[in-house]
Formats: C-alpha cells, structure tokens, sequence
C-alpha cells in the first residue's frame, strides 16, 4: 500500500466517526492556486478576499492546494449583482479522474430582479444527477452570506448561514455511492454557463454588462489535509461526529417546503421507469 493509500485510510478512520480540528483559516494566497482566468481572479487585503471576474474573454477561477479528505468548508460570498443571467458562480469540492466525486454548489445568475438560483449536486464514483435546487430567500448581492458544505464518511450537509438546507446519508448498503475514500480538493469559480444556467439556456449572457465580479472572503476548513503536508493531529476520540439538531432540522423542512424548486427525487418525469434507489419509497431516510 502507497503512502497515500495509508494516509487516506488513516483519516478515513479518524474522521469516520469523529469531528474535524484541523483549521485552515482565511488567507486566499496561501491556500490557493489561480485555477484559469490569470488576473480576473484578485486576492487583496492580504489575502484575506477575493474577487472573480467574467468579461467578454473569460472567467476566473481558484483552487486549493491541498487535498481534503472530510472536514466543514465555508465561504462568505456575495454574488454577482444586477443583470447576471448566463453567470455561473460556484463554490465546490471535486476530486480528478473518470470516477471522480464532487459535491457542488453553484449560483445561476438571473435577469435583474429576478431570484438568484442555488444549485447543489452530489457525484461519487463519477455518479452524479444529485440535483436539488433552491430559490433564495434573501438578495445574495446585497451583502455577504456563508456558505458551507459539512462532509464526512456518514453524510453531507449544506447550509446557508449556518442552516442546514440539504442531508444527504451514505447509503451503501443499498447499493448507492457515496464520496468516502477520494481526496477533494476546494475550488471556487465564475464562468459563462449560458448554454443551461438561466432557464436551462433560454436566457443567455448579456456582455455589454460585464465584466461580472463575484466577491469572496473568509474560507475556513476543518479538514484532514491529505496533500501536500498531511496533517491529521488533533482528533480527539471522545469528539462525536455532530448531526443536525431539532430546532435546524426544523428550519430545514421549512426551507424546503417553501424555496426548492426541483428535487431528483421527486422528479418523475425524469425518473419515468423508476426513481434512484435512495429516492424510492422504504429506502427514503427521515432527517
């Protein structure tokens, strides 16, 4: 077995079953690399914030230097303002290869006063069609929100704000991937998605507006660092993975009765002969 090998094994054990204190706080130069669009992404304030830019030639995007294997990730953003129909802005973990897992959060522009789009997506094995969607409840534009994906061997959790919106559970043993052994990575994008993001492509970009800034600030991560300097001290064996309490799960349901505007589950159409295992009723897991 390779280094590695033992290495992602050595944190799956730690981090299976317990919580995350390994903290990477803040500064963008550090801890990130510029993924595409050379100068259109800005690191300023001393690494502290960043901004993405979409003009008429490209976006912009970033991306960790380190591997993660588990952990809470969290960022403050503040999305594109005025028209950002076309714009896709995105906040995700997403390991390499064919068979690659990927947990997704991504921001469809819309026409000026029209809601911002929230969509999430999970991939394991190279498995995705995860989708859930929300409409916003707040202007993303106005000020900065946090946005946080909470990922362990057991389940992924997405919130806004501190609040839960999205569980999904590991649900092995029905036959169902879940991302538990690949190392991700966290990347953070701002790209022309016209050809689907705003009314699945009716809507395109409008260039005369740009160039389109997103604004970013205050990622953390309480993760196992699997590259390039391993990093797994500081677990502590009496520390419980932490689930969602009542009073979130509460907020939760509330959410999702009143701004998902598409879930795969529920997506018979698509679905015609037959809904995904996980979906199906008696596979179906209460929050």
């Amino acid at each position: 077995m390779s280094c590695r090998s033992i290495l992602v094994f050595v944190c799956v054990l730690f981090l299976a079953y317990l919580g995350t204190s390994i903290a990477v706080d803040g500064d963008f130069g550090e801890y990130f690399d510029i993924l595409f669009g050379d100068n259109r992404a800005r690191i300023e304030e001393g690494g502290k914030s960043l901004f993405l830019t979409l003009d008429q030639y490209s976006g912009s995007g970033i991306v960790s230097k380190s591997e993660y294997l588990f952990g809470r990730f969290d960022m403050q953003i503040k999305l594109v303002p005025g028209n950002s129909a076309g714009t896709v802005t995105a906040f995700y973990l997403s390991s390499e290869g064919p068979h690659h897992d990927e947990i997704d959060i991504e921001f469809l522009g819309n026409l000026s006063g029209d809601p911002y789009l929230m969509s999430t997506n999970i991939f394991a094995y190279g498995e995705g069609g995860r989708e859930m969607q929300f409409y916003l409840w707040y202007d993303p534009t106005e000020d900065f929100h946090t946005y946080s994906i909470d990922w362990n061997s057991q389940r992924i959790i997405i919130l806004v704000d501190n609040t839960p919106i999205r569980v999904m559970r590991n649900r092995h043993e029905i036959g169902v991937h879940f991302p538990t052994r690949q190392p991700m990575r966290v990347y953070t994008t701002l790209w022309n998605g016209d050809s689907w993001a705003t009314r699945w492509g009716q809507v395109k970009i409008d260039l005369s507006n740009a160039p389109f800034i997103a604004s970013f600030r205050n990622f953390t991560a309480r993760a196992c660092t699997v590259s390039p300097e391993p990093s797994c001290r500081g677990f502590s064996a009496a520390k419980k993975t932490k689930d969602i309490d009542p009073e979130s799960k509460i907020k939760m349901q509330e959410i999702q009765e009143k701004w998902v505007v598409y879930d795969y589950c529920h997506d018979l159409r698509r679905y015609a002969h037959g809904l995904p295992f996980e979906c199906r009723k008696g596979n179906l897991i209460s929050e």
